[in-house]
């Protein structure tokens, strides 16, 4: 694989990725002018962002058996073509209901890029490389909240929201032509792999059969989820606590996401003398002390504005390391089921991500306490189930090996 073609697949893997966090950024600086031209609330328009999250959790599910059994390219344009169609009618609906019902479809097509990404990764490259390549494909990711709601205000205010899903479906039209001239086809399709539900079930239970993947998909799921809580909170604390205007919280938003641009690339480098392993036990243990510090310091007062922006990028530096190294170590036991473990392992991380930003939601008292409490327990947990995990894996581990070697002496 020559360098030309190397930038180009992880563009294209990256950009598949990003679809769906781009399609949640783009539109949120337009909710109140959607609210306004669809006679509604805007909390009814926030229902749109729920019915795309739904759509995400489900879809992810689905396509994994699908990219098992047909290949890659085939529910990769079918997904996406639904993305296109959904995003049109997004443009041209004309009630909050319709609105709700084509952010669902749109999710359920664009999805495919979260789980299609993941499984090319494990097709075009060999294990010591994957977690390289999910740091790339991160940073890719991680440009999406710095350039997304700015795209989608200037868009909102210059000509009419509309126009975002206009944009939102050429930019996926041109993807599809770059997957058909630049991506590699990936593994082939596997007529074996049945659809019948009984036998997806069966796929289903044979990759959480396998403790890493299990190990490191619910510790990753959660830690990776704590971005949820800050994207739930931050416009709540930055806006209304510190007083912040809509410019200033833009670049606050922009000079966050950075921090997982540049830890990314510190992964990248950290590869080349640490482990997965290593990286990720080192990175929950610095965040969850940050986390507890971030704590104490909002419950007292003890920050300004500064003081918490500070320290909030140093955790969600954090989120470049954790996320690229536990996607690799979930997948990395398999061959045969890798679209069906990167479904449920895209899943999991959204579905944990929901849930994190409706307690951030539920928890809410006029203070930064949920917000950076539920960051903090998103690293805890992980830690947590991580180490609890591996010490449970071991002991098996030794259990087997003991029956092993009583068997043979019998």
């Amino acid at each position: 694989m020559t360098n030309k073609q190397y930038f180009f697949i992880i563009l294209i893997l990256g950009s598949l990725a990003t679809v769906s966090p781009f399609s949640i950024d783009m539109y949120l600086p337009g909710f109140p002018r959607i609210a306004s031209d669809l006679a509604t609330t805007i909390d009814r328009v926030q229902l749109s962002l729920t019915s795309y999250l739904i759509g995400i959790c489900l879809g992810q599910i689905l396509y994994g058996p699908l990219l098992d059994r047909f290949g890659r390219k085939k529910p990769l344009y079918f997904g996406l073509g639904l993305y296109v169609i959904a995003s049109l009618g997004c443009a041209l609906t004309s009630s909050v209901d319709a609105l709700i019902a084509m952010r669902f479809f749109q999710a359920m097509g664009g999805c495919v890029g979260l789980v299609a990404s993941q499984a090319l990764v494990s097709d075009l490259f060999a294990p010591q490389k994957r977690a390289e390549v999910f740091s790339l494909i991160t940073l890719v990711i991680a440009v999406s909240p710095m350039i997304a709601p700015t795209i989608g205000g200037y868009v909102t205010s210059a000509i009419a929201w509309q126009w975002i899903f206009v944009i939102l479906a050429g930019i996926v039209g041109l993807m599809m032509l770059a997957i058909y001239f630049f991506l590699p086809t990936g593994r082939a399709a596997d007529p074996s792999v049945s659809l019948k539900p009984k036998a997806v079930m069966n796929g289903f239970g044979i990759v959480l059969g396998q403790p890493q993947f299990l190990l490191y998909t619910l510790a990753g799921g959660l830690a990776t989820a704590a971005p949820f809580a800050y994207i739930a909170g931050s416009s709540d604390v930055f806006m209304n606590i510190y007083k912040v205007s809509e410019q200033q919280y833009g670049w606050i938003f922009a000079f966050l996401a950075f921090a997982m641009i540049g830890s990314t690339q510190l992964n990248h480098i950290l590869l080349r003398k640490f482990t997965s392993e290593q990286i990720i036990k080192v990175t929950l243990i610095c965040q969850s002390a940050i986390g507890l510090i971030m704590i104490v310091g909002v419950y007292n007062n003890m920050f300004s504005l500064l003081g918490l922006i500070g320290i909030m990028f140093i955790f969600l530096c954090g989120q470049g390391l954790t996320g690229p190294n536990s996607s690799a170590l979930s997948l990395a036991p398999f061959n045969k089921h890798t679209g069906s473990a990167s479904a449920l392992m895209g899943s999991w991380r959204m579905g944990a991500g929901a849930i994190i930003s409706a307690l951030v939601s539920l928890f809410h008292n006029q203070t930064a306490v949920p917000m950076v409490g539920m960051m903090a327990f998103c690293s805890i947990a992980g830690m947590v189930i991580m180490f609890t995990g591996n010490v449970v894996v071991r002991h098996q581990s030794r259990r087997h090996q003991v029956e092993d070697e009583i068997s043979v002496l019998l």
